[in-house]
């Protein structure tokens, strides 16, 4: 297999049994540089094995990867050196304080000493934890540690961060503190790969995905690409004043091109809506509103529905063996 420049990671044929058990059944990713890609899948899916494969943690059983153009398999050296990653589990470094955390791993990567102490407080802002540099690695709540580690990552400024659900057990706000921070990082050019079974988190900020199941890669490619390609209709919600406004957009909603159905939800309360599964482009949504206005039907409210990626992962997993 051609490795592609443009692409920071790639699996070919992956695979990884244990006795009669396979983890990853034929694995094949492609990572584009520079991405935001979430890996994402459910406890058991073959998540975690096949990351511990690109860290060179793990051998695969069969196939092959590369990060950053270096194979896992013949230049293990140089693909740790281009990753920094960090597992679902921090650790046990609770004497340390946390300056000396970063320290350690700064000195494991052979980062002079005279330059880590800049490089240790350069991290520490980055994570937001300056402020508690000299406290004890075990008095940090979950979140704090969460940081913490993926400072520890950025030590050897490494091309390719490989994050083994960086988000979970985190309370809402940390989760969103880790999100943010991602895309900082993807901002200053780092590529991110990181594992989630929180499908919130991709959606939010990835700009690739890879779903996988029972070991196997369902889909993979850009959100929006997967979402266009796996949501057969588009939803459009119209606000009604009263229940015979209603039933008239119904009527006239299922005159038009392209409309596959409409239907009035009865609210419990507030206002009345139509859902209208639509199958048209954008010129064909423009003509729809416009039909609507132009026939005097009382609209309160048009709006098209959100993609939404959660109900994108139940249709592709649907019915399949975990």
């Amino acid at each position: 297999m051609e490795v592609i420049p443009e692409l920071i990671i790639q699996t070919q044929d992956l695979w990884k049994t244990f006795g009669d058990f396979q983890a990853v059944r034929g694995v094949s990713l492609s990572v584009p540089a520079g991405s935001i890609y979430g890996f994402v899948g459910p406890n058991g899916a073959g998540k975690t094995t096949t990351m511990r494969i690109l860290t060179t943690l793990t051998r695969p059983s069969k196939g092959e990867a590369w990060v950053a153009g270096h194979s896992v398999l013949e230049d293990r050296r140089a693909v740790r050196r281009a990753i920094g990653y960090m597992p679902d589990e921090f650790g046990v470094y609770e004497d340390l304080r946390v300056w000396e955390y970063l320290d350690f791993f700064a000195a494991c990567y052979d980062i002079p000493e005279n330059d880590r102490k800049r490089l240790v407080g350069d991290l520490l802002e980055l994570v937001d934890l300056a402020h508690r540099r000299e406290d004890m690695v075990d008095k940090l709540s979950k979140g704090m540690k969460q940081r913490l580690s993926l400072a520890r990552t950025l030590a050897h400024d490494p091309q390719v961060l490989i994050l083994d659900e960086p988000a979970s057990g985190l309370d809402p706000r940390a989760r969103v503190e880790i999100r943010e921070l991602l895309g900082e990082l993807a901002n200053m050019g780092k590529t991110i790969f990181f594992s989630s079974h929180i499908l919130a988190d991709v959606e939010d900020i990835c700009s690739h995905i890879g779903i996988i199941e029972a070991g196997q890669i369902i889909m993979e490619g850009s959100i929006d690409e997967l979402k266009q390609e796996l949501m057969e209709t588009r939803e459009i919600i119209v606000s009604a004043r009263d229940h015979e406004a209603a039933e008239s957009i119904k009527t006239l909603a299922m005159s038009v091109r392209d409309v596959v159905q409409a239907e009035v939800i009865t609210p419990k309360s507030g206002r009345f809506r139509v859902r209208i599964d639509f199958t048209g482009d954008d010129e064909g949504v423009i003509a729809l509103h416009r039909s609507l206005i132009d026939s005097g039907i009382p609209v309160l409210g048009f709006s098209e529905a959100e993609r939404d990626l959660e109900n994108m992962f139940m249709r592709v997993t649907k019915g399949l063996v975990t």
